[in-house]
């Protein structure tokens, strides 16, 4: 906050507006951990989806998607990753698995944002622990939106939880399972699920008192594909559990590796790693 006193003359008048005109411009930051941002980059996660819902996917159609995590501050790999991207026919959509930023702050998801824009298809997230750090909780959900949220493609309903139990100081409030159980209960008309979050329940930073209520529930979802992560910063497809449920990890913007997802039927799928 700033304050403008015109007490002794208007000499100083000049330079006030011009700091004025210069903010008007949005050339001027006040403060890092200022939040607000044109419009035209906020409520980005309810414009993606509403993107994707005008390219519908036929009932029974193969889809693919691009998984991917961690962008943080590679911004010079993600004008290739967009790229690579563009390139690869058939897919709907991607998938970025938390850290868009590494500070929390707005002119990082800006910036993010603005190389993910040029993508040919729309792209959704999942809120990850460096997103959630200094002003980031107010940012995040000013610029992309809910922590926790869901929808429905194709025959695939897409579960993006918050698990970023750290962030919380393990308070029994990430992931939140009263909102998770029945989002896992219930097919909202579609034929399998997919959850989506940033630190997977193998991590330390998962809420440890939480692990096995989440892994017990992943278990018992009817229809579940797999549980997809980032936060690791490296590739993995695991069963950590031998209890038959599959976790994916993905690299991080900085290994110039994503996924394509290719899923079909009832709990068939196939992951093909790119490099770019």
């Amino acid at each position: 906050m700033f304050f403008i006193t015109l007490a002794r003359g208007l000499s100083r008048v000049a330079p006030v507006l011009a700091l004025l005109s210069l903010a008007g411009c949005d050339l001027i930051e006040f403060s890092p951990n200022d939040h607000r941002v044109p419009e035209e980059f906020t409520n980005l996660t309810e414009k993606n989806l509403a993107k994707l819902a005008a390219r519908p996917l036929a009932a029974g159609d193969t889809l693919r998607f691009v998984f991917t995590g961690d962008s943080q501050q590679f911004y010079d790999e993600a004008e290739a990753l967009v790229a690579s991207v563009n390139q690869q026919p058939g897919i709907s959509f991607l998938v970025v698995a938390g850290d868009i930023s590494d500070f929390g702050l707005a002119r990082e998801m800006r910036w993010v944002d603005e190389k993910l824009r040029r993508l040919t298809v729309p792209y959704v997230t999942v809120i990850g622990n460096h997103d959630l750090v200094g002003n980031g909780r107010p940012t995040y959900r000013h610029i992309f939106g809910a922590f926790n949220y869901s929808f429905v493609y194709g025959n695939t309903k897409f579960i993006m939880v918050d698990t970023n139990g750290r962030e919380y100081n393990f308070d029994g409030t990430a992931p939140d399972m009263a909102w998770l159980r029945p989002q896992l209960a219930s097919f909202d008309g579609a034929r399998r699920k997919v959850v989506v979050s940033h630190v997977p329940p193998t991590n330390d930073d998962f809420d440890p008192a939480l692990r096995m209520p989440y892994v017990q529930a992943l278990r018992e979802t009817p229809g579940l594909v797999f549980e997809m992560n980032g936060h690791n910063h490296s590739y993995s497809i695991t069963q950590p559990y031998n209890d038959g449920v599959t976790y994916v990890n993905s690299d991080a913007f900085s290994e110039r590796h994503y996924m394509v997802v290719t899923v079909w039927g009832d709990k068939q799928f196939r992951i093909k790693r790119v490099k770019f």
